[in-house]
């Protein structure tokens, strides 16, 4: 039932510091676990491949992305970035921090896998739901 229109909601937004340390936590995520198995090395094709993944906040969305390159004679070296898996902080949660998961489809439209979910649980939903592994 939707609410009442000029009612009041609390919500809890994300500090700087608490973004920045969740980003940390990514990023390490990224580096021990991401890179070393979907990309450990960099391989040249003649069409886009892989060159790194990254990630990076949005608003209250932190977004887990791959960049590549191009190796088409046309575009030769230009490099482009993909989002395939994203955190959404809710804001509703009150007493810890909690996201939701959503898994970029190719109709580049982003869907909803888990809801609720803390940090931890997340990467690990990352790290074993083969939709949400980067496209490489």
């Amino acid at each position: 039932m939707p609410k009442p229109k000029g009612s009041w909601v609390r919500v809890r937004e994300l500090t700087k510091e608490q973004k920045a340390e969740i980003g940390a936590v990514c990023e390490r995520f990224i580096a021990e676990r991401l890179k070393p198995r979907f990309l450990r090395r960099i391989r040249p094709t003649q069409f886009n491949y892989p060159v790194d993944i990254l990630g990076r906040w949005r608003g209250r969305r932190y977004s887990f992305i791959t960049r590549y390159r191009s190796g088409s004679p046309d575009n030769l070296g230009e490099e482009f970035e993909s989002a395939f898996t994203r955190l959404d902080h809710l804001e509703g949660h009150l007493a810890e921090l909690r996201f939701d998961v959503f898994w970029h489809r190719h109709t580049g439209q982003w869907y909803r896998l888990y809801s609720g979910v803390t940090l931890d649980e997340a990467l690990l939903l990352i790290e074993d739901d083969e939709l949400l592994h980067p496209p490489i």
